[in-house]
């Protein structure tokens, strides 16, 4: 598994972590300490400044309505309480505008007498009021008077004033009844002689938020009251917010806002809709006002407790207290205080202790950064040679030595690690790729000494027949190591000059058999006295162990198999006399030619190249190229005559001859006995003599099969075949099992003795059928896996007598050539059941195509040129020359060396040879070599290379 460079902290992050963490935790308790405690001041302290508040506004509260009450109860008594007359009435108005006058904060004064009259004076101090109520110019005060006109009707009269209380003007006024005895604050005021405090409202003509405070005459007979206008109480409430976003309101027992920082904006809105002269209940709700913290602090029903909540996305402390400067009616104020308002100073503070406690980390930073830096910078080569060997990269990386003594133990152990498993790694890869043994152990022994760090050493082999040890491989200071010494297993002779600090370690098979010994000059070191150095060494030393047995095992196996190869080749060759060698030759001559294409460093084949694993397999599959003719009938690879089958049936066809030759002598003498002249009777049988004696020497040169038959050739054969001689044995008598079962389907019916017989012919039971062992050459066959793609004849063999003397060239027919062109059919086959390696996978269809032909016409696959790899066409080329070349064939009499060639040239030219291989051959003389060593000196002539060279690469 991979190492993960990114796992944990490098060390000198660690170490200034360390000292950053260090401060930073002291620096963080200070600053969370303080934090805390100066949060809980700032806290406390908001809660003592909002109840302050709340008492400022409730005492704000109080001296507004306080001094409006001493009026009311002055004005009770004042003798407009009393008048009848509306006249009378007016003639008091200045004192109530006087009144007006004196306390801003009262927006109106009013009186309701008992028998449902009614007079308000109001100042019209805004141009709304004065447009609203249609004032002339110069009016500063209105006075509304209401009289009982009878039958149910009212009449109303507006009369204006100055600031000086001057009357300018009046003007009568038509509206709904307005009775104030229906009233509320009048039903109140006259039911107890205190004066009654409103619950706040909104003002109809104004829209303003105030109060009404009225109170009951002292004659009983009407009740004076006067609203006033809680703006100003607004106004304190804005001044007195702790912080810009805090949020203060006044609410009743139901919720309704009763005074609020921005109160007068909504009811300035136009969707807010106008309330009666007397409505109470119309108030905004805190949803209304979207003061979701307010609403908060509301819902929390904890009076005079600070509260904290989330409203609006952020935290809020709230604070709810009764308030009971207006009157008898449970009202609450509400305070909402931003947490990041009321702790800014405190943020700001907290900022700067965080930048003293960076300030002061700064110094202790450096130092660790730069005492990290320099542990760390020994650390980090090691780390980074650690992850390259977690990588598989073992390279030894240049020595930095440094002060630390402990870095450098570590940088060598690293080190060592590296070179023990380099080595290691070396040693595999030895093991798998070097083939020879010697060169092998010598390669392994340097790999070892460096896995065990030892100064030197030497392998030996055990040869069991000597009982020694002979050195193979040596390293470092030979002096001491003999070149060859005795050796038992229970007992060990010392090498001459062996000195104690040698240790040795003996090589064993898997099965216990020793192999050899393992000797490792070892360092001046207590450690490499310690068990585990021994055990160490000793597993170490089972890898030549192992190495050893394996590569005598493969050699062995190897020289078993080649020894197989050759004792079959050598069956193949002692099987027929008349081929004996040519398994031998051909290889020879192939490999040869291989090795000089190999060799070549220009040209078209200077890319040719062959390894050892490639040239073994050519090897290999040389000696296999004719295994196939193992299973080939001997009479025909040996045919030597067109009637040869097990024997020469030449013989058969002359004891016919003969047969006929007496019949001649016994018909001249029955002739004579029957009175011919002697003399005529002798010619007569001379004469017949005579032809018998052409026509048996014209048969048996037919037989030879040398010269190439004409038709008149094959008209003569089949005339002389068509005498007839009589048979007087049965010839059925004498057969084995098959040809007795073979002439009984043929003739299930035999002709009586004796029968006239032709001289030649082509018997039924001559032919004889391929039955069960048809093999699967045709392109068609099904069964045919291998792609072969050759003609098969119609039976297996054909004995016929004129089917085989009229053979036309050569002594073999259809069927024979078959049976020996079917050794490549059965090369492959054999070939491809072997379960050959991967680099000798090839080997089966170099061996079997050295039949076929560059134009694709021959056998047994029909593959063209494409598909002939070049070792592929160097066996056609050996096979040919060495088959043109033998001397021990009974078919043909030996080729000199440049009628081979010649014939060579022209299967190049017709398109069967490899034209510019062939060349090649002609031009590097191999052939002459080939020729001095396996040719009799008779065919051993002079060659014309350059003619040959033409003849090859001309066009058929």
């Amino acid at each position: 598994m991979f190492l993960k460079p990114r796992t944990g902290f490098p060390i000198r992050y660690a170490t200034i972590g360390i000292i950053v963490s260090a401060m930073v935790l002291m620096a963080a308790v200070l600053v969370a300490a303080g934090w805390l405690g100066t949060r809980q001041i700032l806290l406390d302290s908001a809660w003592r400044s909002a109840r302050e508040t709340g008492q400022l506004i409730n005492e704000r509260a109080l001296r507004t309505t306080a001094p409006a009450s001493a009026m009311l109860r002055t004005l009770a008594f004042d003798p407009l309480l009393s008048a009848r007359t509306e006249a009378g009435r007016l003639s008091r108005v200045d004192a109530l505008i006087a009144s007006l006058i004196a306390s801003p904060l009262i927006t109106s004064i009013y009186v309701a007498y008992d028998n449902g009259d009614f007079l308000l004076v109001r100042p019209l101090n805004t141009p709304e009021l004065r447009q609203h109520f249609v004032a002339p110019p110069g009016a500063s005060f209105l006075v509304q008077s209401i009289k009982p006109a009878g039958d149910g009707a009212q009449r109303r009269t507006y009369h204006y004033y100055d600031a000086d209380s001057r009357h300018i003007g009046a003007r009568p006024l038509i509206g709904d009844i307005y009775d104030p005895r229906e009233r509320s604050w009048y039903s109140a005021a006259r039911q107890t002689r205190s004066t009654v405090i409103s619950k706040p409202y909104v003002f109809f003509s104004s829209r303003e938020i105030g109060i009404s405070l009225s109170r009951r005459a002292e004659n009983s007979q009407a009740v004076i009251g006067m609203d006033i206008g809680l703006d100003d109480l607004m106004l304190v409430m804005d001044r007195l917010r702790m912080t810009p976003g805090t949020e203060i309101a006044l609410v009743d027992e139901q919720g309704e806002v009763i005074l609020y920082q921005d109160m007068q904006a909504f009811l300035d809105d136009e969707d807010h809709p106008a309330p009666d002269r007397d409505a109470t209940l119309t108030l905004p709700s805190l949803d209304q006002l979207g003061a979701s913290a307010l609403r908060g602090t509301y819902d929390a029903e904890r009076s005079d407790e600070v509260i904290s909540l989330q409203a609006d996305g952020k935290e809020w402390l709230g604070l709810a207290l009764p308030f009971t400067a207006l009157g008898e009616a449970p009202l609450q104020l509400l305070l909402a205080m931003p947490t990041d308002e009321l702790l800014y100073s405190l943020k700001q503070h907290q900022q700067r202790l965080i930048l003293i406690s960076v300030l002061l980390i700064l110094p202790f930073l450096l130092l660790g950064w730069r005492g990290g830096s320099f542990i760390a910078r020994h650390l980090e080569r090691i780390a980074a040679r650690t992850r390259q060997l977690s990588r598989f990269d073992f390279q030894r990386l240049p020595a930095q030595p440094s002060s630390l003594q402990e870095i450098n133990t570590l940088n060598a152990a690293v080190n060592d690690v590296s070179d023990t498993v380099e080595a290691l790694l070396e040693t595999s890869r030895i093991l798998n790729t070097e083939k020879q043994i010697g060169v092998m152990l010598e390669q392994l022994l340097e790999k070892l000494l460096s896995a065990t760090r030892c100064q030197g050493g030497a392998a030996y082999l055990w040869h069991p027949d000597e009982a020694i040890m002979e050195r193979i491989a040596a390293r470092g200071d030979q002096s001491t190591l003999a070149e060859r010494f005795p050796y038992t297993a229970d007992r060990a002779a010392s090498p001459a000059g062996q000195e104690s600090s040698q240790g040795r370690f003996e090589l064993r098979s898997r099965d216990g058999g020793l192999q050899g010994l393992l000797i490792l000059a070892q360092p001046d070191d207590p450690a490499y006295a310690t068990p585990e150095f021994l055990a160490f060494a000793n597993r170490l030393s089972s890898m030549l162990a192992v190495a050893i047995e394996m590569r005598q095992l493969i050699e062995s196996q190897k020289a078993l198999f080649d020894a197989i190869i050759q004792v079959l080749a050598d069956a193949i060759d002692a099987k027929s006399p008349y081929t004996g060698g040519h398994c031998h030759r051909v290889p020879e001559l192939a490999i040869q030619l291989a090795d000089s294409l190999a060799a070549e460093q220009q040209g078209p084949y200077a890319s040719f190249q062959l390894d050892e694993t490639e040239r073994y397999a050519f090897h290999l599959a040389a000696w296999l190229h004719d295994c196939g003719k193992i299973i080939s009938p001997e009479h025909i690879v040996n045919k030597a005559t067109k009637l040869e089958t097990i024997h020469n049936r030449i013989h058969e066809i002359r004891m016919r001859f003969e047969v006929l030759w007496r019949d001649a002598e016994i018909t001249c003498l029955q002739a004579q006995l029957d009175g011919t002249d002697p003399a005529a009777a002798r010619r007569q049988k001379e004469a017949l003599q005579m032809a018998l004696h052409e026509d048996f020497r014209f048969i048996a040169q037919c037989n030879g099969g040398s010269e190439h038959l004409p038709d008149e050739a094959l008209a003569r054969l089949h005339d002389i075949g068509s005498r007839t001689w009589e048979r007087h044995f049965d010839d059925s008598l004498g057969l084995s099992t098959e040809e007795t079962e073979r002439l009984q389907r043929a003739r299930p019916d035999a002709a009586p003795l004796p029968t006239r017989e032709q001289l030649l012919s082509d018997k039924p039971e001559h032919i004889i059928p391929w039955g069960a062992h048809r093999p699967p050459v045709e392109a068609g066959d099904p069964t045919n896996t291998l792609g072969f793609d050759m003609p098969l004849p119609g039976q297996l063999q054909h004995l016929g007598e004129l089917h085989n003397l009229g053979i036309r060239r050569g002594t073999l027919s259809e069927e024979d050539r078959f049976a020996i062109n079917e050794h490549v059919v059965q090369t492959l086959l054999m070939l491809k059941k072997l379960p050959w390696p991967h680099a000798l996978a090839r080997v089966p269809d170099m061996a079997a195509n050295h039949h076929e032909k560059m134009d694709g016409s021959g056998y047994p696959r029909r593959l063209p040129a494409g598909q002939l790899p070049l070792t592929d066409r160097v066996l056609a080329i050996a096979d040919v020359f060495e088959a043109l070349t033998a001397a021990d064939r009974p078919y043909k009499p030996a080729k000199s060396l440049s009628e081979s060639l010649r014939i060579m040239a022209l299967m190049c030219r017709d398109g069967h040879l490899d034209t510019e291989l062939y060349l090649y051959f002609l031009h590097s003389r191999i052939w002459r070599d080939y020729a001095h060593k396996h040719m009799l000196p008779a065919q051993r002539d002079t060659v014309d290379t350059a003619e040959l060279a033409r003849l090859a690469s001309s066009q058929a």
